[in-house]
């Protein structure tokens, strides 16, 4: 067994290189370079509705820049219900900030991505996996020339696995949400003296039992105080 010292030490390293200047990221997987998605297709499905997971007619977006979010929502079946390995009270969470009830089967929210009149840039990274863990990180980039509000911006950083069409049951490749973090940005986060970044967020996230690393990339988005999604980024692993 690893010290707990070292163990903690390599989190820390592996945390901070997330937003580290681009030669030390490119270890890692991170947005740099991607397009810009456009906005969010989240598909919530019940622990309960196993067809679901395996319908070939799966709704889909038509955009490709669209993220597309697969959630699996707890029944009142519990462990019992087919899905319930993969379900997660995130979904649950995520549903009641939309203002929509657990779905039956399979329920859709879109949620377009309304930039400022000045588009803004958020990044997101991770690095390798660590003793069951994922140092992760988000951060909105430092726009020259634009006041951003102070308060009632909120980040989501959400640790999601590809699963490619035809395994794991599904019909239809998915973007299955593992973990999530959420948070405030105000005024007294802003990071001051930080030439890069204007805010920033840096975690170990926890790999779920049944999760294979290889498939793990993050998503994540930057919403204001009414909800509405101001940008939005996923990375991936070059």
């Amino acid at each position: 067994m690893k010290p707990l010292a070292f163990v903690a030490s390599t989190f820390a390293t592996a945390v901070l290189a997330c937003h580290a200047p681009y030669a030390a990221a490119q270890a890692s997987c991170s947005s740099d370079g991607t397009v810009r998605p456009t906005a969010l297709f989240e598909r919530f499905i019940s622990a309960d509705c196993e067809a679901c997971w395996a319908d070939p007619a799966a709704p889909a977006p038509s955009a490709t820049t669209t993220v597309v979010l697969d959630w699996i929502v707890p029944s009142a079946q519990g462990d019992d219900a087919p899905l319930s390995a993969a379900a997660t009270s995130d979904a649950v969470q995520r549903l009641q900030a939309l203002g929509r009830p657990a779905p039956a089967g399979t329920d859709v929210a879109v949620s377009p991505v309304q930039p400022p009149a000045r588009p803004l840039r958020l990044r997101v990274a991770n690095g390798p996996p660590i003793n069951d863990y994922l140092g992760t990180g988000i951060a909105l980039a430092r726009p020259p020339g634009v006041a951003l509000p102070v308060e009632g911006w909120q980040y989501h950083l959400l640790l999601v696995e590809a699963v490619p069409a035809g395994s794991d049951g599904t019909a239809v490749a998915r973007n299955l949400v593992r973990n999530m973090l959420y948070g405030s940005w105000n005024q007294r986060s802003q990071l001051s003296k930080n030439e890069h970044f204007h805010w920033m967020e840096n975690r170990p996230m926890r790999i779920p039992t049944g999760a294979q690393p290889e498939r793990l990339h993050m998503v994540g988005w930057l919403q204001d105080a009414q909800g509405r999604v101001l940008a939005a980024a996923q990375s991936v692993c070059r």
